[in-house]
């Protein structure tokens, strides 16, 4: 690999091309340059995949603080509540951006043949947790719409350019490279995977929007490029990593030997699907035995009670009967869903359809305010990537495109109001010291490829064993130990070679597992969605605090601090 003799540079250095990425793209847009890097195609992230939808407050018949207690009770106790607020009461302005843009949510009237007075109301979804009708939706592709409209109005902005097939491999920092002063970003290196070559790319203002991190275990809802880098590159930059044990398990991915990591959206329980185990001759609903909305309870409930249904009857999975709705009705609501079942064999009109948890959402993620912004100055988070305090310890449903949407936006607002302020000595002028261009050392052409996909599988594996919807302490220290060596592995890999797409993803995702494996560690009592069985009890909500991770120097271990939410520094 060859460094480009030049840098790019950009008023805003965007990572991530989901709602997040793309939105704050076309905020930034306003102020000045934007790059927007992609590791694949603009359209491979996280948010297509969305089914569901937003969650917003737009109905006379609910309020904002129905949303807010319901946001405050499904994060057990952990969500920071003026974030919550603040989130919610923003919903409705971004949902009007998005309308502005041209995403077209369901109205009523394509849903029901009652036309009286309907034309102009919106089809409000209701899912898990959520006391009211309060989800907007694009039938059951709303992410799909979503960035499609927004790739559309990115390409019509001249100052937004997008750089699809760049890896970034880590993000450029005045810590790491020995300035004084405080620590800031400022820009990353990417491997141009067409060139192979590494671009270095000087910006004023950092936005990691790279999404989630649930190619860390076997089984997950996420595609393929959802990895953690955001987080890894974050904690190697000095950035704060908050909860990271709070990982999401979707209760209701389909279950087909065919179907690779297919969603089943909350939204069907939300229309009224009941789970359901096959019991002798008898499918028997359960739900109702371990929470009081039933199907409808938060997911981490849920996806513990199927876990325990599957480990006590032996089977391979549970079933949800959503047949007692009409075929048309099932058809115009979730078409996606629908036709993909009806590819597997399953008409969800007649048939019950199998299904199992999946590793689907990360709750924790780089420590940012409402505003997006990280403890390294020039570098904000927004989307799944950062942890705001909105979530707490369990994810509201549709809660996280909102937070995307709202973050990103404040993000942009921030950096503009200091856009003419902001120390830009590394653009314009000569900074303190050069910054230097990549260099690979002595690094030689990989010669065994397969320790990178055998590294990644057993990470995946002993994950999903260890790691998942249940712990124990023996198990935690188990993939403790196990990681340390990949670990070791990995990083003599990642110097001695030139580096690969393949290998900078697995440095990334073991780096995010030893974290989630050590914040599980950290937290010695269950709360939402870590629950370890040596500690089943939670903690008086007043000493609940969250788990941060901070990398004080190169050579040391992790150190832990625990933080009330919103207590600031």
């Amino acid at each position: 690999m060859r460094p480009l003799p030049q840098p790019l540079r950009a008023d805003f250095l965007i990572i991530g091309s989901g709602i997040a990425g793309l939105y704050a793209a076309i905020q930034a847009s306003e102020y000045g340059s934007v790059a927007v890097v992609t590791k694949k195609r603009a359209t491979d992230c996280n948010t297509i995949y969305a089914q569901g939808g937003i969650a917003c407050v737009f109905d006379e018949e609910d309020s904002f603080t129905s949303h807010i207690d319901d946001t405050l009770v499904a994060g057990a106790g952990l969500c920071d509540r003026a974030v919550v607020k603040e989130i919610i009461e923003q919903g409705p302005d971004r949902i009007h951006d998005l309308m502005d843009m041209g995403i077209k949510f369901t109205k009523r009237i394509e849903l029901t043949d009652d036309t009286e007075g309907l034309g102009e109301e919106y089809d409000l979804g209701r899912e898990g947790g959520h006391s009211r009708r309060r989800i907007f939706h694009c039938g059951d592709i709303t992410g799909n719409e979503i960035i499609r409209v927004l790739l559309r109005t990115c390409r019509k902005r001249r100052r937004i350019r997008l750089l699809e097939d760049h890896h970034i491999i880590d993000l450029i920092s005045s810590r790491r490279l020995g300035w004084e002063g405080s620590n800031r970003c400022l820009g990353a290196y990417a491997l141009n995977k067409r060139s192979q070559a590494v671009q270095t790319i000087l910006s004023r203002f950092v936005i990691l929007a790279t999404g989630g991190a649930g190619k860390i275990y076997l089984y997950t809802s996420n595609p393929d490029v959802a990895c953690g880098e955001g987080v890894a590159m974050a904690y190697r930059a000095y950035a704060e990593i908050a909860n990271m044990e709070f990982f999401q398990f979707h209760p209701t991915c389909l279950y087909h030997p065919q179907a690779k990591s297919f969603l089943i959206s909350e939204a069907v329980r939300g229309e009224g699907g009941e789970l359901k185990i096959h019991a002798g001759d008898r499918y028997t609903e359960f739900m109702s035995r371990y929470h009081d909305l039933g199907s409808l309870a938060p997911r981490d409930i849920v996806a513990r009670a199927i876990d325990r249904e599957l480990k006590k009857s032996g089977q391979p999975c549970v079933f949800l009967d959503i047949r007692h709705r009409p075929e048309d009705f099932i058809i115009k609501r979730f078409p996606n869903i629908y036709a993909t079942c009806l590819r597997y064999g399953i008409n969800m009109a007649r048939d019950l359809i199998p299904v199992v948890p999946a590793a689907h959402y990360c709750c924790g993620g780089v420590k940012t305010d409402v505003e997006g912004r990280t403890c390294v100055e020039h570098l904000y988070a927004a989307g799944e990537v950062g942890c705001t305090g909105l979530h707490g310890a369990n994810r509201l449903a549709s809660n996280s495109l909102l937070e995307s949407l709202v973050v990103a936006y404040n993000a942009v607002q921030h950096a503009g109001q200091h856009f003419s302020n902001v120390d830009v000595t590394h653009l314009d002028e000569p900074p303190p010291r050069p910054i230097p261009d990549w260099s690979s050392g002595n690094a030689v052409d990989p010669d065994e490829r397969i320790v990178i996909y055998h590294n990644w599988d057993e990470i995946r594996r002993f994950m999903w064993d260890y790691v998942g919807v249940f712990r124990t302490s023996k198990r935690l220290e188990r993939a403790k130990a196990r990681i340390r060596n990949i670990r070791n592995e990995i990083e003599r890999f990642y110097w001695d070679f030139i580096i690969t797409a393949d290998l900078i993803e697995l440095r990334n995702l073991a780096s995010v597992a030893e974290m989630i494996i050590d914040s599980a560690m950290a937290r010695r009592h269950s709360i939402g969605l870590h629950y370890n069985a040596d500690f089943p009890e939670p903690l008086d909500p007043a000493h609940e605090c969250e788990t941060i991770l901070t990398r004080p120097g190169f050579e040391r271990e992790e150190k832990y601090a625990r933080r009330r939410p919103g207590c600031g520094d």
